[in-house]
């Protein structure tokens, strides 16, 4: 499975939460994953190892690469063309 967290993925988690959801979106990267469950709002926070194991697969990609939300990679400076 591909390790790839991105902001604002929806998730699938391998056991259901106590209000019926398997689905949570992520809010927060970094040492810990935060994320809100879909159906009822409950937030949670992982720490990535526990997220990455309690994951059954990524639903929905979010937009943003981790890489740039985490501020690791920059798309492109000012002055730049984004082609370079």
């Amino acid at each position: 499975m591909n390790e790839e967290i991105r902001l604002q993925d929806v998730v699938q988690m391998k056991k259901k939460h106590p209000c019926g959801s398997y689905e949570w979106t992520v809010t927060r990267i970094g040492a810990d994953i935060k994320m809100r469950c879909n159906t009822c709002g409950r937030v949670v926070m992982l720490d990535r190892r526990d997220f990455l194991r309690r994951r059954k697969k990524t639903l929905v990609q979010g937009p943003v690469p981790a890489e740039i939300s985490l501020g690791i990679k920059v798309p492109y400076m000012e002055g730049e063309s984004k082609d370079e």
